[in-house]
């Protein structure tokens, strides 16, 4: 027996011995062979960049398998990410085949180890996608399908990875700590079933921004069919546990070369109602730890459809849940909501809000004797087909304390009963067939951004339709009441017949609206001022419009101050220090109206009329008569400006950028509802650099288009008069038109403070002494408030008294060509020139003057991109009989001169009033 134990043993140490050896010896002979064939494989088969800094082959990083180990492995994506990390991981092991290798020499990779891999897979706006990094057959390089090196993988293993899935396109953002995987399955079939056992430490999902799963630990186990042709996954059974609501998961998700085409059906089935808020997003979690929840419930989600961004094509969305016999109760709050029943389905066909779909069949609960019964079907949202019924009496202090909500108070007693059925389309005067109660008393709102509450709010109201139009429905309010800091507030209204409203307000009380808005406080917002009312209003819409006025019973007063507003038509807000508003009929008479805007005051009297009618219906016009005045407007501060913005995060080299465009400016907005005269008297009026004193006369805003008639200022240190009107057309266009009649100025002046007098007359740069001008000019202004050469036209005069020129480079040139000093820095005297405009010319009509002996005479065009095309005559002393013909070509800058009268006309810039393409594409060039 010793000798064969002896015998055995030596063999089993021979056999270990051995075995031992080649485990060692064995990785030493292939190494740089298989590390060739891997890299060949690689690049035969991926378009992204890769990279390793060391690779080894060992049987003993998963034994008993030979693996290849690639250490400080780095794989970047596909275009347009072909900068970015798609993989990254110290170590990637890719189990081997042995007897292949041994016995045929192939290289079959059956299995790939990442262990602490971080996983980055982006997707731009147009759909395009980093893991796009397989050769598709038609880049596959001759050798591709090579016999030597296959890959016939059977396992994918992955322990603590970092995953990120950042789809620009689609707005989803996904963050996996904590990730370990494994998947099993013959994955060299083109179609395979892969078996999958996944745990998640910590998964976030973000939709649009919003956080929907935050820091949820998820188990799964899936049975996935997979199709790498066309690279198809079908999930055919896929048991998900999040946090510890046990999900079912099913369909299939085909990638598109340009999207997604998708079918997802996802089933929790006779649920713990406390499990699902632990799967619910993170707003709901420090809520769900103080809170005790029972009953039942099912829920159901689906997405079907295609989604391609670059074609406009989202999948439906479909949501069902049923909760039934449940109960809430709250950790301190004696009271609990019970008998919670809620049968609510949600459609979202082509992720379009306005197609929206909801059917909430029931919600009920009671807290004691107190209840809420509720049912709502609505189909799309423009325009709204509503059908509703609410009934309730519950008071809403319990309501809060089971809610968890210690921040905000909201007490009272609400008293409903309401019934809604029909189309709601004011355009087309629809509204829902509708009857309905609301009584509220004892009401207290608090909140954390102000001190002291709003209390004794109280209301009684009702509303009702009998025939689904605009004609049949009523509104009552009698009284609505609360007390603010100490200030009561009263306002009872009657609104009946709404194609011809039938109203009867009255409102008495003071409003701090800046206390009142702390109360409400809203990030980005800022309210301010004070109110106080005693107002009395009473008639039909109809009597207003037709002029019935006898039949109107409007009086009251409204005293503001520092009322701090928005407008859309205006960037900045408007200001009104203070202001009282009297109401007499359809008349509002307002004194001492003090308001600033920017830099810019007003103060303004007169009267308004129609206000009853602009306030009631859209579309009225606002008419008024009244005097402004102000000591500083800065037109500039009126220009409109449209800002876009994007925001993304970056988070630990997951790549989201962040790129915030700055706001680009616009004309000025003029207001298309109003109609108003007024008697301006303005001291100092600001506009691109340009200064403007004592602008007086009659300015009336109509239509969208504001006109001066007759107006008289002083710029330049002289006085002028001027008919203009200015309109907008977009956000980024508008016209004008204007004649001016200025006298005795001084030409080095407006060149330098009048662009368009600098742009217009280019020569004055050289000129110094007096003239006057005579024109009238229309056209269009850019986004900047700058002329649009091209669309300008007009004529008129510019009367030279008494200039010299000097250093003028034109006259100069050609004194030096003639051979003589008359013209060079000569003073002119008495001439009229005129020219009209047009095209982006400015054609200059034949004129003569004499200098020194010479009668120089000159006609011709120049552009406003500076080219010249002048034809000029200079007539020798005595009489000029004998004249020299000369033509001036070239630029303003770079003038050319040259005997002769025939020169090549200058080229016209058209304006297309439709698009304005061509003044953009001038002004760019100018």
């Amino acid at each position: 027996m010793k000798k064969y134990l002896i015998r055995t043993l030596k063999i089993t140490g021979i056999v270990l011995g051995a075995l031992l050896a080649f485990l060692i010896i064995f990785p030493m002979v292939y190494p740089e062979y298989v590390t060739e064939k891997i890299k060949k494989l690689a690049n035969d088969n991926l378009n992204g960049e890769i990279n390793f800094s060391r690779a080894k082959l060992s049987f003993f990083s998963h034994f008993p398998a030979l693996t290849l180990n690639l250490e400080n492995f780095l794989l970047k994506g596909s275009e347009p990410f072909t900068q970015d990390t798609l993989v990254s991981v110290k170590r990637i092991d890719l189990g081997i085949d042995v007897p292949s290798l041994i016995f045929s020499k192939k290289i079959d990779i059956e299995a790939i180890y990442l262990k602490e891999p971080f996983i980055n897979i982006q997707v731009n706006k147009q759909g395009r996608a980093s893991y796009n990094v397989y050769k598709s057959s038609g880049e596959e390089t001759e050798n591709a399908e090579s016999d030597d090196t296959r890959l016939k993988l059977q396992r994918i293993d992955i322990k603590n990875a970092k995953l990120i899935y950042d789809d620009k396109s689609t707005d989803i953002y996904i963050k996996a700590t904590g990730f370990n995987y494994l998947g099993k399955g013959d994955l060299a079939e083109s179609i395979f079933d892969l078996k999958t056992k996944a745990d998640i430490a910590s998964l976030d999902f973000l939709f649009g921004g919003e956080a929907y799963l935050k820091n949820k630990h998820v188990k799964a186990e899936l049975i996935t069919q997979i199709n790498t042709n066309s690279l198809a996954f079908i999930f055919q059974q896929n048991d998900l546990l999040i946090n510890r609501l046990p999900v079912d998961f099913k369909g299939k998700l085909d990638f598109l070369s340009n999207g997604y085409d998708m079918d997802f059906t996802i089933n929790a089935k006779d649920c713990a109602l406390d499990d699902v808020f632990t799967a619910l997003p993170p707003q709901f979690t420090q809520w769900h730890k103080k809170a005790t929840l029972t009953g039942r419930t099912d829920l159901y989600f689906a997405m079907k459809g295609q989604y391609i961004a670059s074609q406009s094509l989202s999948p439906d969305i479909e949501l069902k849940m049923r909760v039934r016999d449940a109960s809430v109760a709250y950790e301190g709050v004696p009271a609990k909501a019970e008998h919670i029943q809620l049968n609510l389905s949600t459609r979202l066909p082509s992720l379009d809000v306005n197609k929206l779909q909801v059917t909430l069949d029931s919600l009920y609960f009671d807290i004691g004797k107190e209840y809420f019964s509720g049912k709502l079907q609505l189909d799309g949202l423009q325009p709204p087909v509503i059908a509703a019924k609410v009934r309730a009496k519950v008071d809403l202090a319990k309501v809060m304390q089971l809610t968890g909500q210690n921040d905000y108070q909201l007490r009272g007693m609400l008293l409903a009963n309401l019934t809604a059925k029909g189309r709601y389309e004011p355009e087309q005067r629809l509204f829902p067939v509708t009857k309905g109660t609301l009584h509220f008393t004892e009401g207290h709102v608090k909140t954390p951004y102000y001190p002291h509450p709003i209390t004794n709010i109280a209301f009684k109201g009702d509303i009702s339709n009998s025939d689904g139009t605009m004609k049949s429905l009523a509104v009552h309010l009698t009284p609505a009441t609360f007390t603010f800091e100490g200030e009561p507030f009263t306002l009872n209204a009657s609104l009946e017949n709404f194609d011809d409203i039938r109203y009867d307000i009255d409102a008495k009380g003071v409003l701090n609206i800046a206390k009142i808005y702390h109360v409400f406080h809203q990030k980005g917002l800022d309210l301010e001022g004070y109110a106080r009312a005693d107002l009395s209003l009473k008639g039909t819409q109809s009597d207003a419009t037709a002029g019935r006025y006898h039949l109107l019973q409007n009086k009251g007063v409204v005293e503001l101050r520092n009322i701090k507003t928005t407008t859309e038509y205006l960037p900045l807000p408007f200001v009104i220090q203070q202001g009282v508003f009297r109401f007499h009929q359809d008349d509002m008479h307002f004194t001492n109206f003090r308001a600033t805007y920017g830099q810019s005051d007003f103060v303004m009297n007169g009267r308004m009329q129609n206000a009853i009618n602009f306030a009631l219906t859209k579309g009225q016009v606002l008419r008024g008569t009244f005097s402004l005045s102000s000591q500083h407007i800065n037109v500039d501060e009126f220009m409109a400006q449209e800002t876009e913005s994007r925001e993304q995060r970056v988070e630990s080299g997951e790549q989201r950028e962040v790129n915030k465009e700055q706001s680009s400016k616009g004309v000025v907005i003029v207001p298309k509802d109003f109609d108003f005269n007024l008697n301006a008297n303005l001291k100092n009026v600001f506009f691109h650099g340009l200064t403007v004193h004592n602008l007086r006369g009659n300015t009336r805003l109509r239509k969208g288009v504001l006109a001066l008639n007759n107006v008289g200022f002083n710029i330049i240190g002289v006085s002028a008069h001027i008919n203009a009107s200015y309109g907008d057309e977009t956000p980024e266009r508008a016209h004008f038109a204007f004649k001016v009649d200025a006298e005795n100025f001084d030409v080095q002046r407006a060149y330098k403070e009048v662009k368009l007098f600098r742009e217009m007359v280019t020569m004055a740069k050289d000129a110094y002494g007096i003239i006057s001008v005579k024109y009238n000019l229309k056209g269009k202004l850019d986004g900047e408030m700058t002329p649009i050469y091209p669309s300008l036209e007009g004529g008129g005069t510019l009367s030279v008294k008494d200039v010299k020129l000097k250093g003028f480079k034109l006259f100069n040139i050609i004194s030096q060509k003639a051979g003589t000093d008359a013209l060079k820095d000569a003073n002119l005297t008495t001439i009229d020139i005129n020219s009209t405009i047009k095209n982006n010319l400015i054609t200059i009509e034949r004129f003569k003057f004499k200098v020194s002996g010479f009668r120089p005479r000159i006609e011709g065009q120049t552009s406003f991109d500076g080219a010249l095309n002048l034809k000029m005559r200079l007539g020798l002393p005595p009489l000029g009989i004998i004249g020299i013909p000369i033509k001036v070509t070239g630029t303003t800058e770079h003038p050319k001169i040259g005997l002769g009268r025939k020169s090549k006309d200058l080229e016209e810039t058209e304006y297309d009033s439709r698009t304005g393409n061509e003044g953009e594409t001038d002004k760019s060039t100018k």
